[in-house]
Formats: C-alpha cells, sequence, structure tokens
C-alpha cells in the first residue's frame, strides 16, 4: 500500500458520518480527487465527464445518488462536516470533524496532485 493510500484511509477513518438529507445532491458538483483515489472509481467516458461538467455535476451521481458512495474521494466526505464546507440544508455529524484532521486533509491536498472528476 502506497503511502498516500495510508494517508487516505486514516483520512477515512477520521471523518466523521451522518445522514444526508434523502435525493439531496447538492454537494455532488465537479469535485476532485487524487490519482490513488481515482484508481478505485470506474472510469467514465469523455462524454459522461462533459455531460456532468456542463450540469455542474459529478459524472458518478446517477438518478438514484452517488455511484461509488463506498469509495468516494475525501473531497466528498468532508462536505457537511466542517464549518467550512457545510450541508446547504443544514445536515451534519453530532460533532465536527478533529481541526488538526481537517488541516492534514488539506495538506494533503496541496501535496498531491488532484484531477478534476
Amino acid at each position: 500500500m502506497t503511502r498516500n493510500n495510508q494517508k487516505i484511509r486514516f483520512f477515512r477513518q477520521r471523518i466523521p458520518s451522518f445522514a444526508c438529507q434523502p435525493g439531496c445532491h447538492d454537494c455532488c458538483g465537479p469535485v476532485t480527487a487524487s490519482s490513488e483515489e481515482m484508481a478505485h472509481l470506474p472510469v467514465k467516458t469523455a462524454a459522461e465527464h462533459a455531460r456532468a461538467l456542463a450540469e455542474l455535476n459529478c459524472p458518478h451521481l446517477g438518478e438514484k445518488g452517488c455511484q461509488v458512495y463506498t469509495e468516494r474521494p475525501l473531497i466528498c466526505r468532508l462536505f457537511g462536516t466542517t464549518p467550512r464546507l457545510v450541508c446547504p440544508n443544514g445536515k451534519r455529524p453530532a460533532n465536527y470533524i478533529a481541526p488538526g484532521v481537517e488541516q492534514q486533509i488539506y495538506q494533503f491536498f496541496s501535496e498531491t496532485r488532484q484531477l478534476l472528476l
């Protein structure tokens, strides 16, 4: 396992979860992910990417929501768990992510090549 994969696993274990509002996909806009995260996602065609971007959506957003929920990138997991990325519907975990872990995630983003989904 690469060092970045170890970091991703570490971060995933520390990002609190919460129940989203059913049917909401307000945070499923164009996002980025590291190469390591992308390796776990299905490959989408250029047309699928273009269509999603034109609609300001993620190409992995389907009619019933996120099609890659269990492998969704860190940025997707972070939405709603920090005052920096609040849920537009007011949903959140009982406790926000620890500030130190959040800072480490942003540091990871700045140190790794991020690709547009």
